[in-house]
Parts: structure tokens; sequence; C-alpha cells
């Protein structure tokens, strides 16, 4: 019942804003239940981003503003679906992993 704004602001935010260190977010749901739509989203309306859009966008924003500092940013998005593993940030989505 939540907006994606508002699962960002109270789950993802406090990640992203520790800096230097990971983050996960872990979508698990029935197949269905809107875990690609709560990551993923829709670009418009602006309201409806997703998580990892949101993310990205903290994240290089933070970047613009950080003086004499180098910055390595590095991020996965994985499927798992029935045991197999994919890559969605791949050249080959459709390719399982080991």
């Amino acid at each position: 019942e939540h907006s994606t704004e508002h699962i960002y602001n109270e789950i993802a935010y406090p990640l992203v804003e520790v800096k230097g260190y990971n983050g996960t977010i872990f979508a698990y749901g029935q197949t269905g239940s809107g875990k690609s739509f709560t990551m993923q989203g829709v670009v418009d309306p602006s309201s409806q981003k997703g998580i990892i859009p949101r993310a990205f966008e903290h994240i290089f924003e933070s970047i613009q503003c950080a003086e004499n500092a180098k910055f390595l940013v590095r991020a996965s998005y994985l499927e798992i679906y029935n045991e197999d593993v994919r890559d969605l940030l791949g050249a080959d989505t459709k390719q399982k992993l080991e």
C-alpha cells in the first residue's frame, strides 16, 4: 500500500547514506507480488521510480558533492528463480550463473 518513494525513504535511504560500506536489499516473495516493480519501477510518473534508480541518483548526487575524493561504484542485480541465478545487468540476462 506504500509508494516506492516511501519504501525507498524508509528502507533504502539509510543503507545508501552509509558511505563506504556495502548494502544489500533483498526482495523476496511470490511470483507477481511486485518485487521487480518495487526494485525497478517506471520512469513516468517519477513518483513510481523504483529503489534502484532512486539509489543510483542518491549515490551519484553524493559523489558530485564530494571534493578531493575518488569513488568506485559497483552494483549487481541478480535474480534467483527455481534455484537458477541470473545477472540482470549482464550482457545476456538469460544466461544462468554457476
